[in-house]
């Protein structure tokens, strides 16, 4: 009888270690995150899922086109890329990106772009101002269809959850995200 109880309390134990090591991990180091909306289409697609870094920009700061998951609000946290980093003055002027006065290819528009004849796929826009210290402009890759720095402003990086790193739903499309 004494093994029996033993034996449930060594497995509750590795139970209970097991939820504390999850909890840590979920908490510090990663999350999930499942998209909600059309702001990322052709790169990210409602409902997909993916693994978020949490502690990446810990160490570092967020690159150019990094897909980041940010707080948009108290309720909300939108998936959407990187494109003016501190200092940068953005610009879109006949479907082209400028970053301080230079053209910049974006790859990842090319599909969505295909197709569309002399119609601007992003409608031309200057912001007023350079990228803040610690703030970052972000983008979706559905230009005509996203809420993003285009509205709502700079985002801190304090508000940053983490680096999009790893999709995982759909099984089909898993594996790392660039």
């Amino acid at each position: 009888m004494d093994t029996k109880k033993n034996e449930w309390l060594e497995w509750g134990k590795a139970i209970l270690v097991a939820i504390v090591l999850a909890a840590i991990v979920r908490a510090f180091l990663f999350t999930s995150y499942e998209v909600q909306g059309e702001s990322m289409v052709p790169s990210v697609y409602d409902g997909e899922r993916f693994i978020i870094n949490k502690i990446g920009y810990g160490f570092s700061e967020p690159n150019r086109f990094d897909l980041i998951v940010f707080h948009a609000n108290e309720e909300d946290d939108y998936i959407k890329r990187v494109i003016g980093l501190p200092g940068d003055k953005v610009e879109v002027k006949n479907d082209v990106l400028y970053i301080n006065n230079e053209p910049v290819d974006e790859p990842f528009l090319e599909q969505r772009k295909e197709g569309l004849g002399s119609q601007p796929y992003t409608n031309d826009f200057a912001i007023p101002e350079v990228v803040p210290e610690g703030h970052v402009f972000v983008l979706g890759d559905n230009r005509p269809n996203s809420l993003d720095s285009r509205r709502i402003g700079f985002i801190p990086n304090d508000k940053i959850v983490g680096k999009v790193d790893l999709r995982f739903w759909p099984i089909a499309e898993a594996g790392v995200v660039k």
